[in-house]
């Protein structure tokens, strides 16, 4: 069955092909549906008068009269539909007006003749559609349909296919969710109906790679089912080409000798203070990396102590690493030389490439790369560390702290932020790497890897586009389980602003996709760059949440209320207390605070108070996560709330009660030295902020939700 289905599809679309045509006609379309089950109300083409006529008697009702022409996407704009139409004199006056319209609209466009289709029931409109993404490929869309889907712009994606549960999902994910359950009296709609609209479609575009867009638009959803009112689908005028794919295993190799090198080559070696072959060799020296340095310098015969080749091909046994340090026109013939030599991986600092509009000189490395088995890290890039390894490849400054953060750039310029973030915080860190042109190794090579990289516990990536986001989405979900993955992509303000034929292909920007898709893989999209820093060092300092119920212990009561403000709008659940907890923290409340969540001990409280309330937090399984605010007075000082705060909870962590506890800290200066204090002891910790802690521990939460830790969705 779904054999001839195809054929049947394969068969029409090859036809519409060798007419030269992109577009499908609205009957076309009715015969795509009904191959894949894709509800649409019953229809015929009408090509004079008289048929319109005596098809609209057979359906016996109002009809909808539409406009059928190759030529004519937008119907609706050239006037030609008509809804609501009855009756014999009013069918043959609506027939002469839709042809009249669409000559005065597009004088040589081709009129087949004029579809009449039974009229639906009224309903709540919704649009179901599939568009080609330049990053992600087949990308099904739902949201709020009608005339005004452009405008409200409520919509969700998901890569295609999916399955029923994933396209019941997209349902929920719309800020309008509460229509299609229905309100004020209104029956919902038949969620299953829609969802199996929008999964026949997913399955439709991913069965058929040439279709580039797909609507169903407006989609008539009522509390019976959902039946699509107009079909178009549009076929792609350019092949895809597609990428180059390397095994799992095949990557793991590679990046094990990238990231673990026991011998690395520089080309371009240089004694020359201020050139980046001499930063490089000294970085790599003075880092105390304990493999083998080989400087390549043709005019050199020693360089920092290390005796130089004259080409890499000379260099003694094997070498995992070739740095690059010297200018674009030359790489192309020492990359062949590295090539010969077997050397698997190529660091490319030169800039000079795709960048500059070198299109043609970068084409020609990966050309080399490939054809050898090399793979190419950059170029145009600021190098990489691996700290473990005490691994400085760099000509910028070493860092040597050894942590379990890996964080990844594609701007050197944002690569140097992070060490200074990390440096400043303290922030012990697996790996930086510098991505810059990706011509070949990019996110998903460094996700797998690092997924695997006992060394690392957390993964944050600053890009600015995927080459391949299908790829980057299979690691990703490979690695969420185990690692949480956080995400800076930058341009969420560039929208693509593309000519396309559907309205789906408008809504299609490129950040809404982005958005929705970075979401499904389970990964945390930070929105600045600060925020990807301070996620990727608060995750790993948190134990993950066993459960939803947020509880805030407050000393002051305007911090409560932006805390809990906080906690709202991070997604978080504020417990509610129950009557014997609630009776317990009255124990320890003087008669002007106040009990519930939050709870508030007021300010003028001894050290005691804070402690006993943390320890009820902490004692009673059924709360999950502490959000602490402090506020500075001389009866508790800074320090002493820190240091009593991280001793109960270390107290607690060694019973093998762990739950995330964070803190906001308003007061003094004193209060930057205990939010230190505490962050070095497993609490979050932020002076002067109510956001930054509560944004932290929902992104704790929303990893937990990802890894399936909590249940529930992303």
């Amino acid at each position: 069955m779904a054999e001839d289905r195809m054929l049947r599809v394969r068969a029409l679309l090859d036809a519409v092909r060798s007419e030269g045509r992109t577009a499908l006609t609205a009957p076309e379309g009715k015969v795509i549906a009904d191959a894949y089950g894709i509800a649409v109300p019953g229809e015929e083409l009408a090509r004079d008068v008289e048929e319109a006529v005596a098809y609209a008697a057979r359906f016996g009702g109002p009809v909808v009269m539409k406009i059928v022409s190759p030529d004519i996407l937008h119907k609706t704009d050239a006037g030609g539909v008509i809804v609501g139409v009855e009756g014999a004199s009013d069918v043959r006056a609506a027939f002469h007006r839709i042809v009249e319209n669409a000559r005065g609209y597009d004088a040589g466009a081709r009129v087949e003749g004029v579809q009449i289709q039974e009229l639906l029931p009224p309903g709540q409109e919704v649009i179901v559609g599939a568009v080609t993404d330049p990053t992600f490929g087949k990308v099904v869309a739902f949201g709020l349909g009608g005339v005004l889907v452009e405008v409200l712009k409520d919509v969700t994606f998901r890569l295609a296919p999916v399955d029923a549960d994933e396209a019941l999902s997209m349902l929920d994910s719309i800020r309008a969710a509460e229509i299609l359950r229905g309100v004020r009296g209104q029956a919902g709609v038949d969620r299953w109906a829609v969802a199996e609209q929008i999964r026949r479609v997913s399955r439709l575009v991913a069965d058929f790679p040439e279709i580039a867009e797909v609507d169903l638009n407006p989609v008539i959803a009522t509390a019976e089912g959902a039946v699509a009112a107009d079909i178009r689908v549009i076929l792609s005028d350019t092949p895809v080409t597609p990428r180059r794919r390397y095994t799992r295993a095949e990557i793991l190799t590679s990046m094990r000798r990238l990231m673990e090198p026991r011998s690395v080559a520089v080309i371009g070696a240089s004694n020359e203070q201020g050139k980046i072959g001499n930063s490089v060799m000294r970085n790599l020296v003075d880092g105390g990396f304990a493999g083998d340095i080989h400087p390549v310098n043709p005019r050199a015969d020693d360089i920092v102590g290390r005796k130089a080749y004259k080409s890499v091909t000379d260099v003694p046994g094997e070498v995992d690493v070739a740095v690059f340090a010297i200018p674009a026109k030359f790489v192309a013939s020492a990359l062949e030389e590295v090539g010969r030599k077997g050397i698997p991986n190529a660091v490319l600092i030169p800039s000079g490439f795709a960048e500059t509009g070198e299109h043609a000189l970068q084409e020609e490395i990966v050309a080399i790369g490939e054809r050898y088995g090399v793979r190419l890290l950059g170029p145009n890039i600021y190098g990489y560390y691996s700290t473990w390894q005490d691994l400085c490849a760099t000509f910028c400054t070493p860092y040597d702290v050894k942590g379990g953060v890996a964080l990844t750039s594609q701007s050197g310029g944002i690569g140097m932020a992070v060490l200074g973030f990390a440096r400043t915080t303290k922030t012990g860190v697996s790996a930086i790497v510098g991505l810059g042109n990706k011509s070949d190794l990019d996110e998903d090579d460094l996700l797998t890897w690092f997924g695997e990289d006992p060394h690392t516990d957390c993964i944050a990536m600053h890009l600015e586009d995927l080459k391949d986001g299908r790829a980057f989405v299979e690691a990703a979900r490979a690695t969420v389980p185990r690692k949480p993955i956080v995400v800076l992509k930058a341009g969420r303000t560039a929208a693509g602003a593309r000519a396309a034929g559907s309205h789906t292909g408008a809504l299609a920007g490129d950040d809404a996709v982005y958005d929705d898709i970075l979401r499904q893989a389970g990964v945390i999209r930070a929105p600045g760059l600060n925020d990807m820093l301070e996620y990727a060092r608060g995750l790993p300092v948190l134990p993950t949440p066993k459960g939803d119920n947020v509880v805030i212990i407050t000393g002051a009561g305007g911090s409560g209320v932006l805390l809990s403000d906080a906690v709202t709008d991070n997604g978080l659940t504020l417990m509610e207390i129950p009557p014997d907890l609630d009776t317990a923290f009255r124990a320890f409340i003087p008669p002007f605070g106040a009990a519930g969540n939050p709870v508030d001990i007021t300010g003028g409280e001894p050290p005691s108070t804070y402690e006993a309330t943390i320890r009820l937090g902490l004692e009673d399984p059924r709360v999950h996560a502490l959000v602490l605010g402090y506020w500075h007075t001389i009866v508790t000082p800074p320090m002493v709330f820190a240091e009593l705060t991280a001793r109960v909870v270390g107290e607690f962590r060694e019973r093998g009660v762990e739950k995330p506890v964070v803190a906001s800290l308003a007061g003094d200066v004193e209060v930057e030295e205990a939010c230190q204090y505490l962050y070095e002891r497993g609490v979050v910790a932020y002076p002067y902020t109510t956001e930054w802690p509560v944004a932290v521990l929902g992104a704790k939460y929303r990893w937990a939700r990802a890894a399936g830790l909590l249940g529930g969705g992303s």
